[in-house]
């Protein structure tokens, strides 16, 4: 699989994969990766984009979207969504079926892919089908259980998040908008359906614990994942063993189902 570098319209850079034996138009997911809203790559959510584009068969899109601090909330969001609108104009030329477009994210990733989300829900946009977060970061407060109990886990603290929080939010913090924070929004009603995936030794797993109830509350389809004994970031290690090897394949599953079923409903 040889991914190809492209740039939307609006010039934000993409890295495109397409799995062997792809049938025009596919299936597409977009691919948030993570990096606490800071850091990260196209390069460094390679090895994760070209496993979801492997064994949920769908095209993936890399977004390699603005980070903070040069680049503070909303930036970030708005070019998830800029992404978006590309992939339901211009699908086609890609080789894409825009009635068939999911979202993945990890960490800050999943923060994106949360509030991705809500903002096509409110502005009328595009439609995705499904979103798959992945230990997300959900809410700039962090005073929850999970917060305290592994502020020290060895693949995510307490104090590296709100570090985090504080260049992503700069003097809008504490905030109140649900893009920034989706566990701060009022109506989480007619999202997509959910697949939540926690570990359970991460300060964030409270995180998506919330979410997930806050979005079945609300009437959504929700399934939560907690990958026992694993922490922040298990993801990059399903080459390691069989058990994270299993806990990629979940979410992968999850999309895959959406997005092939949506097509036989068509």
């Amino acid at each position: 699989m040889v991914p190809s570098p492209e740039r939307t319209s609006s010039g934000i850079p993409i890295r495109v994969y397409r799995p062997p034996g792809a049938i025009d138009p596919s299936p597409c997911i977009i691919y948030l990766h993570g990096g606490a809203f800071i850091k990260g790559s196209l390069e460094s959510g390679d090895v994760v984009a070209w496993g979801v584009c492997d064994h949920a068969s769908a095209i993936v899109i890399s977004v390699d979207y603005r980070l903070a601090p040069g680049h503070p909330f909303p930036a970030g969001l708005e070019d998830c969504y800029a992404v978006l609108n590309h992939i339901a104009t211009k699908g086609a030329d890609l080789g894409l079926d825009r009635r068939r477009v999911a979202v993945w994210g990890d960490s800050a990733g999943g923060n994106l892919a949360a509030a991705l989300c809500l903002l096509t829900r409110d502005r009328g946009g595009p439609q995705i089908v499904a979103q798959a977060l992945n230990y997300p970061c959900l809410t700039d407060d962090l005073t929850a259980n999970s917060y305290k109990i592994y502020a020290a886990s060895p693949g995510l603290s307490t104090s590296s998040m709100e570090y985090a929080w504080d260049q992503y939010l700069r003097a809008a913090r504490p905030t109140r908008s649900p893009y920034a924070a989706p566990l701060k929004a009022l109506d989480l009603g007619r999202l997509p359906p959910a697949h939540i995936h926690i570990a359970e030794i991460d300060p964030l797993a409270d995180d998506g614990r919330e979410y997930a109830a806050r979005l079945q509350a609300a009437g959504c389809k929700v399934e939560l994942r907690c990958a026992g004994r694993m922490i922040h970031g298990f993801l990059r290690a399903r080459f390691d063993g069989p058990d994270a090897a299993a806990e990629f394949c979940r979410p992968c599953a999850f999309l895959r189902q959406h997005l092939h079923d949506r097509a036989t409903e068509a």
